[in-house]
């Protein structure tokens, strides 16, 4: 074999094994991870729910339930922005078109205002478990006191979009309220699947915390 074809031909085969190689390795690490999505999901209320929201995020690392919980939060945070939006255009159907249906544009006006109480809730929670990034593996009272707060943020905004369900009871109701239902219950679903992976990561970080207060 001719030198140039002997160069050529080892730097094809170089190609080839490291294009199989890196394969390999995102597969594994994609695996991986999905396997800690579905072990983390089981522990919600709707695991399903909450492996095909997470499962989009397979391919990128998720460095431990600190950094899951965020994730969670954020699909949490795009949900309750994309309903906020629907609400507020039928809101604004409802006034221009159903002069006469009042009830129904302020049952609708109800949901929008808790909706956005959600957004700005979930919101605030995001850039508190940012500031928690800071602590890294650091146990004292202020980083309890930034689990604790994002645990308030959390849980108002699933009783906000919690809410606005119930504003619509029954099971006989229009295409248009029964997509609003539809919505607002998927943000409070997401929301407590959020809400309990954050809780777990929690949990963990108190039993840290008191195991450090016992040792003498």
């Amino acid at each position: 074999m001719k030198p140039k074809m002997t160069q050529k031909f080892i730097l094809t085969s170089l190609v080839i094994f490291l294009s199989i190689f890196i394969e390999s390795s995102l597969a594994k690490h994609n695996s991986q991870t999905i396997n800690y999505i579905e072990s983390s999901c089981n522990g919600t209320l709707y695991p399903n729910l909450c492996i095909r929201c997470l499962n989009k995020f397979s391919s990128s690392t998720i460095n431990g339930p600190q950094h899951l919980a965020h994730v969670a939060l954020s699909v949490s945070l795009s949900r309750a922005l994309q309903t906020r939006g629907y609400l507020l255009n039928v809101a604004k159907e409802v006034k221009a078109i159903d002069h006469n249906n009042k009830r129904m544009y302020l049952t609708v006006q109800d949901c929008v205002n808790q909706i956005n109480d959600s957004v700005d809730q979930l919101s605030q929670a995001i850039k508190e478990l940012k500031r928690l990034n800071k602590f890294n593996t650091i146990i004292n009272d202020k980083v309890l006191w930034h689990i604790s707060n994002v645990e308030t943020w959390v849980s108002t905004a699933l009783t906000d979009a919690s809410s606005c369900v119930q504003s619509f009871p029954g099971h006989r109701m229009s295409k248009r309220v029964a997509t609003i239902k539809v919505k607002a219950k998927n943000v409070a679903e997401v929301t407590s699947n959020a809400l309990a992976l954050f809780q777990s990561y929690a949990t963990r970080y108190r039993q840290a915390a008191a195991r450090t207060v016992k040792k003498p």
